[in-house]
């Protein structure tokens, strides 16, 4: 038997299905027997299974002389002599690399694990980005420890069980954040309500907002955000009414993204827009070009996505202007000139366009425009860093570009700053922005710094509030020691790092000597201006609520939201802290923020009114003119 496993050969065949483990501890077995064979004992001692005679016969036979005691330390000592290593197959020589078949079992074991996964994300359409989710590994580790055997969770278990386990989780996860509401404050998800039953009148939402805020506590809510729309409007300024303590205001990104959707409707941007339409419907609805494009060095796809949907149409334009080449080398080419479809009309129109070099000017001109307000979208937009203390200097950085791109001429950048101005006076034209303003060291301490009334009397009313500033002579006295850098605002470390670290942050490490307004301003300078989670939770809601799966009831899909979004908030908190300011520095750049690579200007900036309001595309701007001359 031992011949066969071993697979020695003549006596015997050789068992092929024997792992190498077992194989080598039958030769080592063999060569035992074969050395002690030479001593004349080893067809005995073969018959007993490789064993010494001598020492069976000396355990099993009874002596008088020999104790209990005795007969232990012989067994023991017998037992001593077989390491545990010696069972298994060696893996490695001391001082020598794995062997090539140990090496090449662990890889296959290695791959066949991996190939275990991969047939249950394929079959089950597991998205492949479900792998970056910061729980993957840790499950997998779980599985690992408990070994081969183990029956994944059931049907029911996941969908009762396991969601109520860790939906209660989550509720010890929020309650042990109620202790540094008051301090610091935080980002969690309350719950989500069916309203499909009521009128979402001004009334009806402030009551659903203010049963959140009861919840949490009306001295620990800051700041409310909601959507733009009239009916949420006027349920902000009611909780604001109703709260003393609570600052409301619309969502910041969603009217830029109006903003946008302004410039977009322009005559002359309308008309560009749709010219660049028609290149990227021709292009993209004949493959045969595409493929041809596809092949160029360097090639990008001339379709992405954006933050919104407005921002979208700008960054086509500015992604067709940087296809510039690649486009005409095609109409010139006569891959597209011989072809039949180069004759009909829409690739007549499409070649007219792609030749036509006032369409790139404007192209290059209108994305330069925009790339402020871009930039500040991308700003206010994120929910990684509180973004509140920006928005008053974002617009401001993003007018002063306009109007340095077009040389402080009045009558050129009045049509967008107008636009600008009538967006910013109707939804973030408030105190709490100014005031944040205000708050913001790395905008008071800059030699930039809009001091006008209105921002140091948006600052004054908020120490006016009992709520936030018990003694008003102190509160003012404080303000006086933070715009006069006396204290530890006068700290040389302290106005060193003012555009390093977080405002929130600065704050809370160099205003110890004014505790009222350090409390003011790390309160306020860690708000969000957008609600941009809360939005996203409506892509967790469209991926758990389908078609397939619309039969739901409420409470388990608010569960299910509930745990995600929590869970997502909890893994924020345990990446390593992100020192990083944010880029507001380049908000008045006049280059898109898509752009990879500086690239040289194509277009003198003397030149632009000459290229883009050619043909008197904007009225306004032409009779300006026309008054001028």
């Amino acid at each position: 038997m031992k011949q066969h496993l071993a697979g020695v050969p003549g006596n015997i065949s050789s068992c092929k299905k024997v792992p190498h483990d077992v194989r080598n501890q039958m030769l080592k077995l063999l060569d035992i027997i074969k050395g002690k064979s030479k001593s004349g004992d080893g067809n005995l001692n073969e018959a007993y299974g490789g064993q010494n005679i001598e020492e069976e016969a000396q355990e099993v036979h009874p002596s008088s002389n020999m104790d209990k005691k005795s007969k232990m330390q012989a067994t023991l000592k017998r037992k001593a002599n077989v390491e545990i290593s010696n069972y298994f197959a060696p893996r490695t020589t001391p001082g020598s690399q794995p062997s090539l078949k140990s090496v090449l079992s662990i890889t296959q074991s290695i791959h066949k694990a991996k190939m275990a996964i991969a047939h249950w994300f394929y079959d089950a359409c597991i998205p492949f980005h479900a792998t970056l989710s910061p729980y993957f590994q840790p499950a997998l580790d779980a599985l690992n420890a408990i070994g081969p055997g183990f029956k994944g969770p059931s049907y029911h278990e996941l969908r009762v069980n396991l969601l109520g386990d860790c939906k209660r989780e989550c509720c010890l996860l929020v309650e042990g954040y109620r202790a540094n509401w008051a301090k610091s404050g935080c980002v969690v998800f309350v719950k989500s309500v069916d309203a499909s039953d009521v009128i979402k009148d001004a009334k009806t939402l402030c009551g659903l907002f203010s049963e959140v805020v009861e919840w949490v506590g009306a001295e620990h809510v800051v700041h409310i955000v909601t959507d733009n729309a009239a009916n949420y409007v006027a349920a902000g300024k009611l909780i604001q009414e109703k709260y003393d303590t609570i600052f409301w205001s619309p969502y910041a990104a969603h009217c830029l993204n109006l903003l946008l959707k302004d410039f977009s409707s322009m005559p002359h941007v309308a008309d560009l827009a749709s010219k660049a339409s028609n290149i990227t419907i021709f292009v993209y609805n004949h493959m045969v070009f595409l493929y041809w494009m596809r092949k160029r060095e360097g090639w990008k796809e001339i379709e992405r996505p954006g933050v919104t949907r407005f921002a979208t149409i700008f960054i086509t334009l500015k992604n067709i202007f940087d296809h510039k080449h690649d486009l005409q080398a095609l109409v010139v080419d006569k891959h597209f000139t011989s072809h039949k479809l180069s004759k009909t009309t829409a690739g007549k129109i499409v070649s007219d366009i792609v030749l036509d070099q006032n369409f790139w000017n404007d192209c290059l001109s209108i994305a330069k425009l925009v790339a402020p307000i871009s930039r500040l979208l991308r700003i206010v937009d994120g929910d990684e860093k509180p973004s509140l203390g920006y928005v008053y200097e974002g617009m401001q950085r993003a007018k002063n570009a306009i109007k340095e791109m077009f040389r402080n001429r009045r009558a050129l950048y009045k049509p967008y700053t107008d636009i600008i101005k009538a967006r910013w006076d109707k939804h973030l034209k408030l105190n709490l922005h100014a005031a944040a303003y205000f708050l913001n060291p790395a905008f008071f301490y800059d030699e930039k710094f809009c001091s006008k009334n209105r921002v140091m009397s948006a600052a004054i009313s908020l120490l006016e509030k009992r709520a936030f500033c018990n003694d008003l002579t102190k509160g003012n006295s404080e303000t006086n020691m933070y715009r006069e850098r006396q204290g530890s605002f006068g700290r040389e470390s302290a106005l060193t790092v003012t555009k390093t670290i977080r405002p929130n942050q600065w704050c809370a490490l160099f205003e110890g000597s004014a505790p009222i307004l350090q409390k003011l301003a790390i309160r306020l300078l860690s708000q969000t201006s957008s609600s941009s989670g809360c939005e996203r939770n409506w892509s967790v809601f469209e991926r758990i609520h389908t078609k397939r799966r619309n039969r739901l009831e409420h409470q388990r899909l608010n569960d299910l939201v509930y745990v995600t979004y929590n869970l997502r908030l909890k893994n924020m908190l345990l990446k390593k802290p992100c020192y990083d300011p944010i880029d507001y520095e380049s908000i008045d750049h006049v280059d898109l923020w898509v752009t990879e690579e500086e690239t040289p200007p194509e277009l003198d900036i003397d030149e632009i009114d000459n290229f883009l309001y050619h043909d008197n595309a904007i009225p306004v701007g032409q009779s300006s003119k026309n008054n001028e001359g």
